[in-house]
């Protein structure tokens, strides 16, 4: 035998296990798509119940999630829309959509989210007496290095903080990574957004002062994060305030949305 027709013979064989490789990769990319939606819908889900203080761990997540109500927003009015349908809309592709979102100028921009989506996303959890018990809303914005993607949590009076989680994000563990720790994120519950109605909650650098005017709106920084702090604070000041959610939220209150 020649050493062309090994070589030849080499190549095919070479050739014959790419192709194999690729179908059995393709193949099983497609079988196991159905599990991984299931698995980022259930994480999707245990996130929104745990930033809102509702997730009771050993419970079952879809279950939990049965006794929340999703709503869409349309973020350019503040009220309540049918136009899309909330089972199906990705609110993070319809961002980089540019028939589906506006892009924000530098002044506005303070979270650099660059495009604001026409529609959003809410999550609504009743009382006994079937009034609003908590809203959850999604956030996002840039930190040191890329963008936090999360909950915050009302109460129903739409102004006390009921919790916040972030759910994706690429800060430094041990230092902005500490948006995941307990501790800190215990910090929120029961400060307020709006004072004399405007937005003012917001993250500072250090410790809160408990003997501060304002220390109600306020929350300590994360130790040695500076800009994750900002950062936060900046997507938090975005979300709840005129270009996000705070038109939602008046009409929500007064009962037009």
């Amino acid at each position: 035998m020649s050493s062309n027709d090994s070589i030849s013979k080499t190549l095919i064989v070479a050739f014959s296990l790419c192709i194999v490789c690729s179908v059995v990769v393709s193949t099983a990319a497609v079988v196991l798509k159905p599990a991984q939606e299931a698995n980022q819908s259930l994480d999707r889900k245990r996130n929104i119940l745990s930033a809102a203080g509702m997730l009771e761990e050993g419970a079952s997540v879809e279950e939990q999630f049965a006794q929340m109500t999703t709503r869409v927003v349309d973020l350019r009015t503040g009220k309540f829309t049918d136009e899309v349908d909330p089972a199906s809309y990705d609110q993070r592709s319809a961002a980089k959509d540019s028939s589906m979102s506006d892009k924000l100028s530098t002044d506005e921009d303070i979270a650099k989210v660059f495009r604001r989506e026409h529609y959003a996303l809410v999550y609504l959890a009743e009382g006994a007496d079937g009034d609003i018990d908590k809203i959850i809303l999604p956030i996002h914005g840039y930190g040191l290095w890329g963008t936090l993607y999360g909950f915050i949590a009302l109460e129903g009076d739409a102004n006390t903080v009921a919790g916040i989680g972030f759910y994706e994000h690429k800060e430094t563990p041990g230092l902005g990574g500490e948006v995941d720790n307990p501790r800190w994120k215990s910090l929120w519950q029961g400060k307020q957004v709006y004072k004399d109605g405007e937005m003012e909650l917001s993250v500072i650098k250090g410790t809160v002062d408990p003997g501060a005017n304002n220390a109600e709106y306020q929350v300590d920084g994360l130790a040695g994060a500076t800009l994750t702090t900002r950062g936060v604070s900046n997507l938090v000041e975005f979300w709840l305030g005129e270009n996000g959610f705070e038109p939602f939220l008046n009409n929500l209150k007064s009962g037009e949305a």
